[in-house]
Parts: structure tokens; sequence; C-alpha cells
């Protein structure tokens, strides 16, 4: 597998690069990921399936607005009637230069609150790239800064918790816990200016 992180946001590419410099698999790029061409791309989207805004935006822009309404299709499908954050889903497009889509919500519906003490890049990069190592079809994917745009999460955030994913899927290093403490440090770990208590 080969990963291409790809963002227009120059402090998005200085942040990765502090985490993954050392990854030969792992590419960083400054540019639009709407222009490369790879097995699939990965839509940062929300657990409704909108996609008119941010990335999803120029997402739909490139690769037709019928997507969005088969997004919303697959996921009213669903038990839960919506794409929960942490999970992910792979559509195809239809599209030679880019023939497959994965949806990986940051956030439940499009909001700012909260999201930079969230863990929704780590939980959201789980879900893609489970979904990009277990695809046939898919041997380089595309991805943007997770979190960043509407979710305001600072970068060097975003790229920590998309490393601590990585690590854990991709580098098999599983997490173990002896107790809830060592739980609760690994949380704080992957982000640490999130609150594990508010009293």
């Amino acid at each position: 597998m080969h990963y291409l992180l790809i963002d227009k946001n120059p402090q998005m590419i200085e942040a990765w690069n502090m985490f993954f410099a050392d990854r030969t698999d792992v590419k960083v790029l400054l540019g639009d990921i709407t222009n490369v061409s790879c097995d699939a791309i990965v839509s940062p989207a929300n657990s409704f399936g909108f996609m008119d805004g941010g990335v999803d935006y120029a997402i739909s822009e490139r690769l037709g607005w019928d997507l969005q309404e088969k997004l919303q299709k697959q996921i009213k499908a669903l038990p839960e009637s919506e794409l929960l954050v942490g999970t992910a889903l792979v559509m195809e497009t239809n599209d030679e230069i880019i023939p497959h889509l994965i949806v990986a919500p940051t956030m439940r519906v499009p909001t700012n609150f909260n999201i930079s003490t969230s863990l929704n890049a780590y939980l959201a990069m789980k879900a893609a790239l489970i979904k990009a190592i277990n695809h046939e079809k898919i041997e380089y994917v595309a991805i943007p800064g997770f979190c960043t745009g509407v979710g305001r999460m600072p970068p060097e955030t975003a790229a920590r918790q998309m490393f601590f994913a990585y690590k854990e899927i991709v580098l098999g290093e599983k997490m173990d816990f002896d107790g809830f403490g060592d739980a609760q440090k690994y949380h704080w770990k992957i982000n640490p200016s999130g609150m594990i208590y508010t009293h």
C-alpha cells in the first residue's frame, strides 16, 4: 500500500512531516486532492453524507454531485441510518482517474464545537485505513487533513492523531492496556489538548 497525505494548507504539510518523515510508504504533498491520480481518495465527510462544504464540496465538483445522493442512500440503508465517526464505507465513482471514494466521517454533523478536543481525526483515519487495506482494488490512497477545516482542529493535533491511527492499523502497533489508567493515558497522548475531566 502507498499513502498520499495531501492538503492545500502548508501548516498541515509541516505537521505531517513531523510525524511521517521517515515512512517510505507515505508521501506528503501540498496540493489539491481532487487533482491526483490514485485508486481512492478519502472524503472527511459527516455521518449523514452531506458533501457540499469544504473538501467534500471540491470532491463533489470533481466526481459529480450524484455521489452525494448515492452516499446518502447507502447511509440511510444502514441499521443506524448514519455513518458513525470511526466507521467508513467505499463507493465506486465510475471515474477512470479516481475510481473509488472512501467516506470516513470526521464529525457527526458539520460543526466546530468540541472537534478540536476530540479524537475524531484518529477514529476517522483508522476507519479509512482499514477500508483501504482490505479492499482488493485499492493500493494507492490519497488522504486530506482531517478535522482542520470546519472542525478547526490544529494541524499538529490532526497529524498526531492520524499518525497514531497509522501506527495501529498499518504498522500493527495494537493497543494493549493493563488497566483503565493506561487507556486513559493513551487517550490523552493522542490529543494532549483534549480534556479528560471537566470537574
